[in-house]
């Protein structure tokens, strides 16, 4: 009987299953259910092949889940069977955006705009992809017949100004995105205009009002209009919807806007008691602020509530900035084996542990980051024009040109003394931080394109249109980073250097940059990838503020002995607490500084305090200061006369920063990049005796520099005249060494 042919069933039972099928996949999809409602439409088009609706819906599920070549072919079904159908190429128009296919997409909203030439969304879409495309002008023309679109006949209706509104806004934001603020402008403000005209009516509110004025704040902001946006953001804040002052609260953050923030989202519980999103979102900011106690006490009233999500992660980062890294790492990594996007949070909490050495800090990076590299665009298929005759063109990306990051503190120096005989300067910026910093980057590079909505698939299309030869990676594993990019391969030759300081365990990643001591030969086998050795140091610390040099008297030297760190909490470990208490008590008299963002917590305060005092320390020798500006900080190098290095993630910036405030630093030469910062910036100090091997010699060292104050005093008054005569702190060799080290990589590529 299994031979037999079957028959088919009747065609009307065949529609009835397809409708039923289709049904149940709208159902799904409205419950977020985007694999269930695909297999469904999937079951519907089969079933009735020609029922148009559940092709579209499989269509938009395959968008959803980014399975992109598979929805551009499912609109295309959509479209064989109905070639006028508009919300087809309107969305097979978004789609092509989205992948990069700009030409394609203006295509597909021209058909749209032929199908159903009245509606104002193709238009719109059509004006945003032109803009893109560097058509400015028959961008803005997309525009205006978007606007007549929306506005239909002229009527002041509320559902046409609220059309007219939605316009202008989007538009706004597709030019935000594209790094156009001042484009933005004008269309927010019309907006704006538009939204006061619809009154309290249908669409139109405090609320909407809000929305537009974030946006308006944001693009102000990114142009240097500080009190305006002020203004706008003051006026934003009247808001009663909870997404919307959840939205204003992460905008205040974002322009460093903390405690504007913090009074947001504060009032954004009191107007919603009940909703689980609102102390999240509290308890989230909380914690970004280094207020841990009232973090957690604000996520456990948010877990009373129902369920949170990130409620996991948010203890992971708890733990990381209270100075507990093995609790971190554990949750982390929990959290990895079942989301691929807490694979980062993990490989940078390996680094802070006591308890890694450095080839278990390795290998846990390369296997974390191993499957990121399946399916990488092969090398040899980049083409390029030969190198010889022509400027090499490097590729930079980071979101991290802004006041006070590191990154930028670097980076600027190096921008400035670019040579641009050599190198063509790409900055992809990826970031959502806008400020002075930012637009002097954007000054000082060639080409600045603002990539922040746009996905790897699309920077990896724009990367490539650019021809970049040489691709440099500023984040590693920090925040907003883009290493599945990098994994994929974007360029012929990727480079990671400054964000993250260590290997990154990246497939793909062909070199990091280092220096002698912090990446010695014999190390090698702990690097993913080739190591480039810059001569001297491998940051070069040569700020562009004149932070004015203490003047270290004869009183100094009568003062009790103060040893400090400015290093945030998540570097003071178990370990290293253990040391500096060593340090005190070997030290009789001798106070500690300890300076943090965290310590503006009250709980943090007593947390390290009672940390010190079961090691022994008296809590009189000890004193915790709170986060100020960067200049004040810089000031306050004055009161600390030895720095300490943490174990084993070493300071950075902020050793750095203490030798230019003539602040010599104790520190311990570990196994690996970040444990060897120290060690490298003092011997290119030309001052190795303060380097340590071990435990035991860190205090010796202490005790030994603590005993001279007269020679300690004699070394303070002339350590930056010092540096300044050093090749370490020469921002010009040391960007020529960059430049030297791009050139060589990319001709080592026999495609360039």
């Amino acid at each position: 009987m299994g031979d037999l042919p079957l028959n088919p069933p009747p065609v009307e039972l065949v529609s009835s299953l397809g409708s039923a099928a289709f049904n149940a996949g709208n159902q799904a999809s409205r419950e977020h259910k985007t694999e269930e409602a695909l297999g469904r439409y999937v079951e519907a088009c089969t079933l009735d092949p020609v029922l148009v609706p559940a092709h579209l819906g499989r269509a938009r599920c395959l968008v959803k889940l980014q399975r992109w070549m598979e929805a551009r072919e499912a609109f295309a079904n959509v479209l064989r069977l109905d070639p006028s159908h508009y919300s087809a190429w309107l969305e097979a128009g978004h789609l092509c955006r989205q992948m990069g296919e700009l030409q394609q997409a203006a295509g597909a909203y021209q058909r749209a705009i032929d199908a159903v030439p009245a509606r104002y969304e193709a238009y719109l879409g059509m004006a945003r992809v032109l803009e893109q495309m560097g058509q400015l002008t028959p961008g803005a023309v997309a525009y205006e017949q978007a606007q007549r679109a929306a506005h239909g006949d002229g009527a002041a209706d509320a559902t046409a100004l609220n059309r007219l509104r939605e316009v202008h806004q989007l538009m706004a934001r597709y030019r935000l995105e594209r790094g156009a603020p001042e484009a933005a402008v004008p269309s927010l403000r019309a907006a704006l205009a538009t939204a006061e005209r619809q009154g309290e009516g249908e669409g139109a509110g405090e609320n909407v009002r809000a929305e537009i004025r974030m946006d308006l704040g944001d693009a102000l902001l990114r142009l240097g209009q500080r009190e305006a946006a002020l203004q706008v953001l003051t006026l934003a804040s009247a808001a009663t919807a909870e997404t919307t002052l959840s939205r204003l609260g992460a905008l205040c953050f974002r322009f460093n806007l903390w405690q504007e923030g913090l009074a947001v989202l504060r009032r954004n519980v009191a107007l919603h008691p009940i909703s689980v999103q609102a102390r999240w979102n509290l308890a989230h900011m909380l914690a970004e602020c280094w207020h841990m106690e009232e973090a957690e006490q604000v996520l456990q009233q948010a877990e009373a509530l129902g369920p949170v999500s990130g409620a996991t992660a948010m203890r992971a980062s708890v733990a990381g900035r209270q100075g507990d890294a093995q609790m971190a790492l554990r949750l982390y990594r929990e959290l990895a084996e079942h989301d691929a996007s807490y694979a980062s949070s993990a490989a940078m909490s390996s680094l802070y542990s006591d308890m890694l050495g450095a080839f278990e800090v390795a290998e846990l990076h390369r296997q974390l980051f191993a499957p990121l590299g399946q399916g990488a665009r092969p090398r040899e298929s980049f083409k390029r024009t030969p190198l010889p005759g022509r400027l090499l063109r490097l590729g930079v990306v980071t979101a991290d040109f802004h006041h006070q990051h590191p990154v930028n503190l670097f980076m600027q120096p190096v921008l400035r003394e670019w040579d641009r005989s050599r190198i063509e300067l790409f900055v992809y910026f990826t970031g959502v931080s806008h400020d002075d910093q930012t637009q002097l980057a954007r000054q000082r590079a060639e080409h600045w394109v603002e990539v922040t909505t746009l996905n790897d698939a699309q920077l990896a299309k724009r990367i490539d249109a650019d021809a970049i030869d040489v691709l440099l990676d500023l984040a590693g594993h920090t925040g907003q980073q883009r290493m599945r990019l990098f994994a994929q391969r974007a360029a012929p030759v990727q480079v990671t250097y400054l964000g993250y300081p260590g290997s990154t365990g990246v497939p793909n990643m062909d070199w990091m940059i280092g220096d002698a001591v912090v990446t010695p030969e014999p190390d090698d086998e702990l690097c993913s990838e080739r190591v480039w050795r810059l001569p001297g140091v491998v940051f070069c610390y040569a700020p562009e503020v004149d932070y004015p040099y203490p003047a270290y008297d004869d009183a100094l030297a009568q003062r009790p002995l103060t040893f400090g760190s400015f290093n945030n909490v998540p570097k003071l470990t178990q370990r290293t607490l253990a040391l500096w208490a060593g340090v005190l008590l070997a030290v009789p008299g001798s106070k500690l500084l300890l300076k943090a963002p965290s310590f503006s917590d009250a709980g943090a305060v007593r947390l390290f305090g009672e940390r010190l005092q079961k090691l022994g320390v008296d809590p009189v020798r000890v004193e915790f200061r709170g986060p100020t500006g960067l200049t004040d900080m810089m000031a306050e190098y004055a009161d600390m006369d030895i720095a300490l290095d943490p174990v084993p993630y070493n300071g950075g910036t902020t050793s750095l920063q203490a030798l230019w405030m003539g602040v010599p630093v104790i520190t311990l030469e570990g196994e690996h990049f970040v444990s060897r910062l120290g060690a490298s910036f003092m011997r290119a100090a030309g001052l190795p005796e303060w380097v340590a091997d071990d435990d035991d010699q860190y205090l010796q060292i202490a005790v030994r520099m603590a005993k001279d104050r007269a020679a300690l005093l004699q070394l303070k008054r002339g350590l930056r005249a010092r540096l300044r005569a050093l090749p370490g702190w020469d921002p010009v060799a040391h960007t020529r060494a960059m430049v030297d080290a791009f050139c060589q990589m990319a001709t080592s590529h026999r495609s360039i």
